[in-house]
């Protein structure tokens, strides 16, 4: 559980961080690619899926403040290559700008969902934010896999660079 807002962005700059990474090493293919079919989100190609990373930022971020669950901040330009890192930063600086010096009360406080009745906790939500950021970095990375191109290793390593590590412990 988390148990102040400004530990969180610590947390949230080292996911934030990862994206970077794994954006910063997709070729210059990835800007037009998109998937060979589908309808909706199924057919959001790489640039789409970045806009909407930053855009739910800040979707996130309303929430949890309290002015409801809004797509009402529009992210800079993603639709060329060179737009990415720049949108994902200033998404990255509007969201950390909304979280930061809230009280850790809002932490506990209930939020109320947009879909049901039912509410969730300000921590839970800023975890959604997360699990939501990995979810669509990990989608870009195993898009960028089917396509041959070079994935990041999460934390600098393979498998087969442990698998060779462990005896020498």
């Amino acid at each position: 559980m988390i148990t102040d807002p400004d530990l969180f962005l610590n947390y949230f700059r080292s996911i934030h961080r990862r994206t970077l990474r794994d954006i910063e090493a997709l070729p210059p293919p990835a800007e037009d690619w998109e998937p060979s079919r589908g309808e909706g989100e199924k057919a959001w190609g790489i640039s789409q899926i970045i806009y909407h990373i930053c855009e739910s930022r800040i979707y996130f971020a309303s929430a949890y403040t309290g002015k409801g669950w809004r797509y009402d901040w529009v992210p800079p330009s993603t639709e060329k290559q060179s737009g990415w890192i720049p949108a994902l930063e200033a998404s990255a600086v509007e969201f950390q700008n909304q979280i930061a010096g809230t009280p850790k009360e809002w932490l506990d406080r209930r939020i109320k969902m947009i879909d049901t009745d039912g509410t969730l906790s300000g921590w839970r939500i800023l975890m959604m934010l997360l699990e939501h950021e990995v979810h669509h970095r990990s989608q870009i990375d195993t898009y960028a896999g089917l396509e041959g191109w070079d994935v990041p290793h999460i934390y600098g390593r393979s498998r087969e660079q442990i698998d060779g590590l462990q005896d020498k412990q």
